[in-house]
């Protein structure tokens, strides 16, 4: 479940996605209905592999997903706030066992297991969508902390005076500059702020996404290269103090931005190893996922229900 779509899959014992869908997960503002529209397609596709007795478990990825307690709680980007039972509302609607984490901690997993982080003990995924979600791996476990809640890096501060106001509360958080919605917002800002030309202006303030940043950076546009470079300067400044604490062999770009390439990747590399400690420069990876971007999270909510007895 990401802060806009929610993608799922059934996933056999070999870790091939057999059955793919996704449904809108902001289209709902009563969690019941979101819950019953998921169960309606998901059976579908249920049904074409043999039926729910089929089904060894459910495990999901949320923002804010609680491994131990399998409670969404106090989620910035979803449209329901407070604390929300995910893994028991699932339990009673599916009538199989059903465990819920992070969408970040699903999609790491799905890395290591699957993709560029397999045989890797140390890195840390980022996500980069609606929100910056995290899934931090230490001697081969994921970091939840004593609380479930360990790796919210989106929620850690990147700039300290007159940030931007976050949907947590916070101001100057990573995910306000540096989500798919973060790019959006330095748009508008340096749009209005300034005169230069820029493609940008033929579309209307308000509707630009970070698809179209992409695009008019693509074609040379001088404004549009410029939110990408200030966002990779945020970004690898941010990811120099990660290496700090964890020292991962990787860092790993997932999600929407990612598909922005080099354009991403080069100022963040950047800013990063001009961030480093000296012990650390050239020695940790950046690199994108492996994986397609539904498959990754899906793969890993499908390592969380395996283990469920």
């Amino acid at each position: 479940m990401g802060g806009t779509n929610t993608a799922f899959g059934i996933v056999d014992m070999r870790g091939e996605v057999l059955r793919r869908g996704a449904i809108k997960t902001q289209k709902h503002s009563d969690v019941n209905l979101y819950i019953d529209e998921l169960h309606t397609t998901l059976m579908e596709s249920i049904n074409e592999v043999g039926g729910i007795e089929n089904i060894k478990g459910i495990g999901m990825g949320a923002p804010n997903g609680n491994f131990y307690t399998g409670n969404v709680e106090f989620a910035p980007n979803l449209p329901w706030k407070g604390i929300i039972p995910f893994a028991k509302m699932l339990k009673e609607k599916f009538g199989v066992l059903s465990a819920l984490t992070n969408d970040a901690n699903a999609a790491a997993v799905g890395e290591m297991t699957y993709g560029a982080a397999r045989g890797m003990k140390n890195f840390i995924m980022i996500t980069l969508g609606t929100g910056v979600g995290s899934g931090i791996v230490i001697n081969g476990q994921l970091v939840y902390g004593h609380d479930g809640f360990a790796g919210e890096l989106g929620h850690t501060t990147i700039v300290r005076n007159n940030g931007r106001v976050c949907g947590c509360g916070k101001t100057g958080c990573l995910e306000t500059y540096t989500s798919a919605t973060g790019v959006a917002r330095t748009a508008r800002e340096m749009l209005e702020t300034r005169k230069d030309s820029s493609i940008l202006r033929n579309i209307p303030l308000e509707s630009i996404t970070s698809k179209d940043v992409f695009e008019a950076a693509m074609k040379g546009d001088a404004i549009a290269l410029e939110i990408f470079e200030y966002t990779g300067k945020l970004l690898g400044e941010a990811f120099a103090d990660f290496v700090a604490f964890s020292a991962p062999e990787a860092i790993i770009i997932f999600g929407g931005l990612a598909k922005a390439g080099d354009l991403i990747l080069t100022p963040v590399r950047d800013n990063m190893e001009k961030n480093l400690l000296p012990i650390w420069k050239g020695k940790v990876k950046l690199l994108f996922s492996a994986l397609n971007e539904a498959d990754a999270a899906v793969l890993g909510a499908s390592a969380l229900a395996w283990e469920l007895k």
